[in-house]
Parts: structure tokens; C-alpha cells; sequence
């Protein structure tokens, strides 16, 4: 179980998903971004777990300062527009961590989990790897 509240984890699910949204294929949640961020905060993650949550925090003040709605609540275009302005930190709110350096956490370890290795709990059932057309060599 990843070590968020329920309304991180719904702000998180939200953000991964416009950064990798389902089309085609699965999003980021529905491909393990959920899963692989779990392992990796209790790994090599695990000093950056206070940053990413004080970033999930921030990111649902941020929604709540420019629509008065939280974060999963907005339209998909609210949602990039709060995504956008947190990438060149124009925030709105006062946040605890650089906004631009959580965005980058957020935006680096989604494509890490979306394209990794299966077995590092992300790429479920290798859906980056049909997307792409990679084949796994033996």
C-alpha cells in the first residue's frame, strides 16, 4: 500500500494520468504507476517520500486556489492548467518544496514506472512495451 492518505492517492492517480493519459493503451495508474511507486519509496525513493507528499499537498491547494475544486474533481484542461503552472512554478499558493522540482519528481518517476521492467511493478503486463513495439530479448 503506498504510504499516501486516500486524498493523495486520488490527487496522485489524477496527475499521473494526464502525464501518461489512456488512450489506446492504459494510463499511468491503470499500467502500475501506483505499484512501482510504492517499491520505489521503500527503496530508492525513500528520502524524496516527505517531498512527494508535501508536493501532492501543494498540488491540491494549488487546484483549490484556481478552480476552488480539488484536484481529481477538474476538468481534464484544469488539470493541465494547474500541472503547467506548477512545471515553471507559478503557484499560487505558498508550497514548502520548489514546485518545479516536484513536478519533475512526478513527470521522471511516472515515465520510469510507465516504461520500466515489469517485475519493478510498473509496465503491467508490458502495455509500454506493446505500445512501443519493444520485445523483450531473452
Amino acid at each position: 500500500m503506498l504510504p499516501l492518505t486516500e486524498i493523495q492517492q486520488q490527487t496522485l492517480h489524477a496527475a499521473v494520468d494526464r502525464i501518461i493519459p489512456p488512450d489506446d493503451y492504459p494510463g499511468a495508474w491503470d499500467a502500475g504507476i501506483g505499484d512501482y511507486l510504492e517499491r520505489q519509496f521503500e527503496g530508492d525513493l525513500a528520502q524524496e517520500l516527505d517531498l512527494f507528499t508535501a508536493g501532492l499537498e501543494a498540488l491540491e491547494a494549488e487546484a483549490l486556489a484556481r478552480f476552488n475544486s480539488r484536484f481529481v474533481n477538474l476538468t481534464v484542461d484544469q488539470q493541465d492548467t494547474v500541472l503547467a503552472h506548477i512545471e515553471t512554478g507559478q503557484v499560487l499558493t505558498l508550497w514548502s518544496i520548489p514546485a518545479a522540482r516536484f513536478f519533475e519528481l512526478l513527470v521522471n518517476t511516472t515515465a520510469e514506472g510507465y516504461y520500466s521492467e515489469p517485475e519493478q511493478g510498473g509496465n503491467r503486463a508490458a502495455v509500454s512495451w506493446a505500445m512501443t513495439g519493444f520485445e523483450e530479448r531473452v
